[in-house]
């Protein structure tokens, strides 16, 4: 096995017994590597989302989001196999550029032709392809399956409050569950700024700095003693 290229495969259907077979077939296949089998879609479009997966093997009809759904979400970050017993499918699919199209129940057989289909994209796919770092953040919401996909560029400050951090975007407010340690370890070191224990600023949409404030459109800004020598090397 030395030198073999391992891709990072998850097995996403909202039948278990399904995602059982996928990940039966994954262990039978030497260059494929089972991260995680699952029915949470929000949870494998995080790890898409993280760069944490190479190949998606995914169904169509789910009940929180359908496959088509997370395809368009997902964009190019991973390779994706359709699995599903529904054909009529399949043209979508594949102008949402899918690897293959596999109908249910999946024969072995079948399952690996698809593997031979995804070997030769990966081998066709020069490095300078690889997809940049994405310009946006996705967080979980203040309801369930709620989500919220937040450019970096959009977002002027966050404040922290409490348990819970409240960030303004040009166009909004939006609430998530999540401390500023946590936020601040998800977004561009160098676009981004703590200046105080409550908050974390844009760098590019600072519009003045006066001693001890700075000023964001209308919101006014302190600059605690314990950042301020960090925050004023930043922007010097």
């Amino acid at each position: 096995m030395s030198g073999l290229t391992l891709y990072r495969c998850v097995a996403l259907d909202d039948q278990l017994f399904a995602t059982g077979i996928i990940a039966t077939y994954i262990s039978k296949t030497p260059d494929l590597h089972l991260v995680k089998a699952t029915t949470d879609v929000f949870d494998v479009l995080k790890m898409v989302d993280e760069g944490l997966v190479d190949l998606v093997f995914l169904d169509i009809q789910m009940p929180d989001l359908n496959g088509i759904q997370f395809l368009k979400l997902c964009g190019n970050k991973c390779k994706v196999i359709l699995t599903t017993a529904y054909p009529e499918y399949a043209l979508q699919g594949f102008d949402l550029d899918v690897v293959d199209y596999l109908l249910k129940p999946i024969a072995f057989e079948r399952f690996q032709k698809a593997i031979d289909k995804f070997r030769l994209l990966k081998l066709a796919t020069p490095a300078s392809n690889i997809p940049a770092q994405p310009d946006y953040i996705l967080l979980k919401g203040d309801a369930k399956n709620k989500f919220h996909q937040i450019r970096f560029s959009d977002i002027l400050f966050i404040k922290g409050l409490n348990n819970y951090i409240s960030i303004y975007t040009k166009a909004q407010q939006i609430i998530i569950y999540m401390s500023l340690k946590e936020i601040i370890n998800l977004i561009p070191d160098d676009l981004f700024c703590r200046v105080h224990r409550s908050y974390i600023v844009s760098l590019v949409h600072i519009k003045l700095i006066d001693r001890r404030l700075l000023f964001i459109n209308d919101h006014s800004i302190p600059i605690s003693s314990s950042y301020k020598e960090h925050f004023f090397s930043r922007v010097k």
